[in-house]
């Protein structure tokens, strides 16, 4: 049986991929393979990232664009199309996250981020359609354990995560008679990345997060690739609609009390 996470002439697209969980993942692909094209609003970052993966000799590009910008996005996904050809995996990560609750948030503040996640993530996979593989190819949506755990100063990351698996529970529903298969990972906390610097501000919390894992330690950004390539590849070509939580078991025991301890430390600032 050949190697069922090659990628070998296969080409992945990853928005978001030039940092943190999402370039880990398009590390992840390179390292199997494939040809890879990142996108984020920073060119340094696109630089950087586009480096990194060449450096592992896979074929990558990359390509400055906001999310939030429907034809910028449909933009990198046609020029993606035309040097690289029909894409195989279409991955959405763009996120945005802040501390805040809502009586400290602003409206606008709220919105920021419904933009990014949810609007970026439908403009994201809205745009890649056309580009897709048919039938075969997979789309992966990297959500949050906020979409399903009530949490404290994340009122507008729930809202947001929650209508991304929704969206991705339903693109399974329209797409699927095209052999389009479409899943969401729920990675939990990731060591060295700027959301687990964010919600985990201090010592203390980090502890307590590290603590909170049944698994007993942080995952890692190879952890969340190795799951967006095993959705990716044969070993799950009967997987639709998922929302796969790769977080040593954090959402099951420990999130709601992670944060709320968070709450408590800023309140006490």
């Amino acid at each position: 049986m050949d190697n069922p996470l090659d990628f070998s002439h296969k080409t992945v697209f990853v928005a978001g991929g030039t940092s943190g969980i999402n370039l880990g993942i398009a590390q992840g692909f390179a390292q199997a393979g494939a040809r890879v094209s990142v996108i984020s609003r920073s060119a340094d970052k696109v630089a950087r990232a586009v480096s990194l993966l060449q450096d592992t000799g896979a074929e990558a590009i990359g390509f400055s664009a906001d999310v939030r910008d429907y034809q910028a996005v449909e933009d990198t996904l046609r020029d993606t199309h035309a040097r690289f050809g029909t894409i195989d995996v279409l991955i959405s990560g763009a996120a945005g996250n802040f501390p805040a609750a809502v009586l400290d948030m602003s409206a606008n503040a709220f919105k920021s981020v419904v933009d990014i996640d949810l609007l970026g993530t439908f403009n994201v996979v809205r745009a890649g359609h056309a580009f897709l593989r048919k039938p075969g190819a997979s789309v992966i949506n990297i959500s949050a354990p906020q979409a399903y755990v009530p949490s404290p100063l994340q009122a507008h990351v729930c809202a947001a995560k929650a209508g991304v698996d929704m969206l991705t529970r339903v693109l399974a529903l329209e797409w699927g008679a095209e052999g389009l298969r479409v899943n969401s990972i729920v990675p939990g906390p990731i060591e060295g990345t700027e959301g687990m610097a964010r919600l985990a501000p201090t010592p203390e919390i980090l502890a307590a997060v590290t603590e909170s894992v049944p698994a007993g330690r942080l995952g890692t950004p190879e952890d969340i690739a190795k799951a967006a390539m095993l959705l990716a590849s044969p070993l799950c070509e009967y997987v639709n609609g998922s929302v796969f939580p790769v977080d040593g078991g954090w959402s099951l025991m420990g999130f709601g009390t992670v944060m709320k301890k968070m709450s408590q430390v800023m309140k006490n600032e």
